[in-house]
């Protein structure tokens, strides 16, 4: 019997800063950055994701002092938004004060790796948190990345972080998985993993997927990053097949309607049924 297909949840990107690959800069400003996320919103994200340094490739640190203050006033004017707020950093302090301003999931690139004290912070605020898989760190993962069998590296990491996380006091349920598409990857290594995504799946917890305009899209297809949204989209539809239930990406209405359009025809029926999500 197949798997049933998942209720698909948009999380749209919020980026504060002036490097991001795809938006560097244009939501740098408060006001604008809570407008777009009001907007995101309205196109259908279940989620905003709100980062305040990049993770590109190359990208340098940024320090928690200028984090906390990119990020925590776009979270308070998001805070009455409808839609669930996540914190894209890997500092405990910077998603302590982002909790408090209305978040509810941690998104940490380094897996609860870059700081000693975010693994007793989410489980003392019981909030759901997000590992992910980078190979090294955003200034040196792109360099001549390798694996065995990327898929069962990647696969073998996030368990090992998943227990680690529920080592620590995090609930199971609360730990969401992302295999980390460009992070630290070749375009080769990326599509394995999409083709083969059902093995992070069978970990048992949502598998959240981050293709949105990447570079590898860019060289499949020889478009510029905000050009890649139909190739972000068919990302999105393969990995909702191989049984991802969270899309993180920047064109959220796009993706919204072809999640909505592909699960209900893999269902083959439509309403939906009733379904416990992500929260």
């Amino acid at each position: 019997m197949a798997a049933p297909v998942p209720e698909p949840v948009v999380m749209g990107v919020v980026n504060v800063t002036p490097d991001s690959f795809s938006d560097g800069g244009e939501w740098l400003d408060p006001v604008a950055a809570i407008a777009h996320g009001h907007a995101l919103v309205a196109q259908g994200a279940a989620l905003l994701d709100i980062g305040g340094e990049s993770t590109r490739p190359g990208a340098e640190p940024v320090g928690e002092a200028e984090e906390l203050r990119r990020v925590v006033p776009v979270l308070e004017g998001l805070a009455q938004a409808r839609a669930r707020l996540s914190i894209d950093t890997s500092k405990a302090a910077v998603a302590a004060a982002a909790i408090d301003a209305g978040a509810t999931l941690v998104n940490d690139v380094t897996a609860l790796r870059g700081d000693a004290e975010m693994a007793a912070l989410v489980a003392e605020r019981g909030c759901d948190v997000c590992l992910m898989h980078m190979l090294g760190e955003p200034r040196t993962m792109q360099r001549d990345p390798r694996y065995g069998d990327v898929v069962a590296d990647v696969r073998a990491f996030l368990a090992e972080r998943l227990e680690h996380a529920v080592a620590e006091g995090i609930a199971r349920e609360r730990v969401w998985l992302d295999p980390g598409i460009g992070f630290g990857k070749t375009i080769d290594h990326n599509l394995e993993l999409l083709a083969r995504l059902d093995e992070i799946v069978a970990l048992g917890r949502p598998v959240v997927v981050g293709t949105s305009r990447k570079s590898f899209l860019g060289t499949i297809t020889g478009r510029e990053p905000g050009d890649r949204v139909a190739g972000t989209i068919a990302t999105n539809v393969i990995a909702l097949v191989r049984g991802a239930s969270v899309f993180r990406v920047h064109d959220v209405a796009a993706a919204r309607d072809a999640l909505l359009v592909a699960a209900a025809t893999l269902r083959g029926r439509w309403p939906p049924p009733t379904t416990t999500s992500t929260r």
